[in-house]
Formats: structure tokens, C-alpha cells, sequence
């Protein structure tokens, strides 16, 4: 796995989704355009907001080292 690679593609898929976007509207743009759930959107946007760039950077690379792809809440 290309990590860093997934992740650029992840950032740039993320920022054309949202270009234009109001953040009001984010979590239903996730919903109608990339197919979350209403409740992992939601999940998703809070996570983004409460913890940031840097502590889930961190994550991420902790949960790649773990192997740990589907987290215990089942997104």
C-alpha cells in the first residue's frame, strides 16, 4: 500500500467534492456524492473538526501500522 500516494488521491477527491460547498452543507454532500451514511458523515465531519489535521494524521499512521482498516464502529 502507497500510503502517502492514498492519501494525496483521498485529499484531492475530498477538495473538488467540497469545492463550492457551504460547510452547512458538507455532511449532506457526503451523503449524496460520496456515499456515507447520513450518521458516518456526520461522525466523519466531527472527527475532522474536533481533532484535526495533526492527531489524525497520527491515527492514521498508527492504524496502518496496527493493520487496523474497519475501526470497532463499523464504518
Amino acid at each position: 500500500m502507497n500510503t502517502p500516494q492514498d492519501v494525496s488521491n483521498l485529499v484531492e477527491e475530498y477538495r473538488n467534492l467540497f469545492e463550492g460547498v457551504d460547510a452547512d452543507s458538507l455532511e449532506d454532500t457526503l451523503t449524496r456524492e460520496a456515499e456515507w451514511t447520513p450518521e458516518a458523515a456526520e461522525h466523519l465531519l466531527q472527527l475532522a473538526t474536533a481533532y484535526g489535521s495533526f492527531m489524525l494524521r497520527n491515527a492514521l499512521a498508527i492504524a496502518l501500522a496496527l493493520d487496523a482498516e474497519d475501526g470497532e464502529l463499523g464504518f
